[in-house]
């Protein structure tokens, strides 16, 4: 364990050989290897701490790590070693010149461990939390083969690809969702806050209210006197559909195959697990991982559990001797012209460049699915904004318009 740590910066004060006060920093595992290497350096300590950290406003800043910094690192690394730039002088370049102070050191570290013998693949697997398995595999079947930089280009594709579909997913599901929560909260303040004050308006008149109007006083009424029921009912909701999410493989299944069936977000998601299949086997086709064991990382990165399972269930049958393309024929998921692309590759030798396109076809159709999308929502989102503000204001406003014809 003790080389996964990364290392530290400590600031020290003491004496050199001559007895004069010095000061300086060092980069150490902690602070006893610190003192350790300072001794042998002629120094005696009289303090030591660890450096804090500096807060730059205009400067680079401490962020969390996402996906986009690794596949940006994957692209420089790539870049720097094919301008024939040393590996661990390439680390150095680009981690000193990364804007997030969270990367910069992440990357030190990785440098720190190829200087001290570790092959980058190694090193990467010592960071499962950034580095996936198909990550790792892949640079460690590029520094066999000895073409890492051209492997790192694929990879930085691979993840910049995987990313942007990501993001659009997320798009078409978020948008008419985080519409419909607005939806919800102003209904709610229009219920709890609005419609008291015209109900009791009402009531000073004594007119009989509109049979619309009435149902809505008696909504607001319901609203005030169990709001907590409500927010009760949501967060259970929320609460119970994280712990089976997380825990529960049948319902991860059963939540999985209903977004399949739904309408249009369920052909995106379709779609979208077909060209992750396409480009994750094409990336590791082209990188020489073996077809079994590249088919275990391709489950993976499908992002459902319906594509996980049919994969896993190709990779049995072409461990036992069939090619893909029959394998793949034995279920229902994937579409015939995948098929007869990946036939055609296997005949002709070059699966990676069919399944480059079947990749590229797919994520084109998830462009305008997810903009056709966003097209059709609008207006259904503004109808059902439109009827519960709207409805909610005709009832308040009816009688109003019932008293000035009664004036009238």
């Amino acid at each position: 364990m003790a080389d996964q740590i990364e290392q530290i910066d400590f600031q020290w004060q003491g004496f050199d050989s001559a007895k004069k006060p010095i000061k300086g920093e060092i980069a150490a595992k902690n602070e006893m290897v610190a003192k350790t290497e300072l001794r042998k350096m002629g120094y005696r300590i009289t303090k030591i701490k660890k450096k804090p950290k500096q807060i730059n406003l205009f400067g680079p800043s401490s962020q969390p790590i996402t996906p986009a910094d690794i596949s940006f690192f994957a692209r420089q690394l790539a870049t720097m070693l094919q301008a024939g730039v040393a590996l661990v002088q390439s680390f150095d370049i680009v981690g000193r010149g990364h804007e997030n102070l969270s990367m910069r050191e992440l990357i030190m570290g990785i440098k720190a461990d190829v200087e001290g013998g570790d092959t980058l693949a190694e090193s990467l697997k010592k960071r499962p939390l950034y580095f996936d398995e198909l990550f790792c595999n892949l640079v460690e079947a590029g520094e066999k083969a000895g073409i890492l930089e051209g492997l790192l280009g694929k990879i930085a594709t691979y993840k910049e690809k995987t990313e942007s579909m990501k993001k659009k997913i997320k798009k078409a599901l978020t948008y008419p969702i985080a519409v419909l929560v607005v939806a919800f909260v102003v209904t709610t303040i229009l219920l709890v806050f609005v419609v008291p004050v015209f109900a009791d308006l009402f009531a000073s008149f004594g007119a009989d209210l509109p049979a619309f109007t009435l149902m809505v006083v008696h909504m607001s009424e319901w609203m005030q006197a169990n709001w907590w029921i409500v927010i009760g009912v949501v967060f259970t909701i929320i609460k119970v559909f994280g712990f089976f999410k997380k825990r529960s493989l049948a319902f991860n299944h059963f939540l999985d195959r209903t977004m399949l069936k739904l309408p249009i977000v369920g052909l995106i998601l379709n779609k979208s697990a077909i060209a992750r299949f396409a480009r994750t086997l094409s990336t590791m086709s082209a990188a020489g991982v073996p077809l079994v064991e590249a088919l275990e990382s391709v489950a993976g990165a499908c992002g459902n559990i319906v594509y996980y399972e049919a994969v896993m269930k190709i990779r049995e049958e072409v461990s036992m001797g069939n090619r893909l393309q029959t394998a793949m024929a034995m279920g229902d998921l994937f579409p015939f012209m995948v098929q007869q692309m990946i036939a055609i590759g296997e005949e002709a030798g070059s699966m990676d460049a069919m399944l480059a396109k079947v990749a590229d076809f797919y994520e084109e159709e998830v462009d305008n699915l997810v903009d056709n999308l966003s097209s059709l929502m609008e207006p259904i989102i503004m109808v059902v904004l439109g009827i519960l503000v709207g409805g909610l204001i005709v009832a308040m406003y009816l009688p109003i318009f019932k008293l000035g014809a009664a004036v009238g």
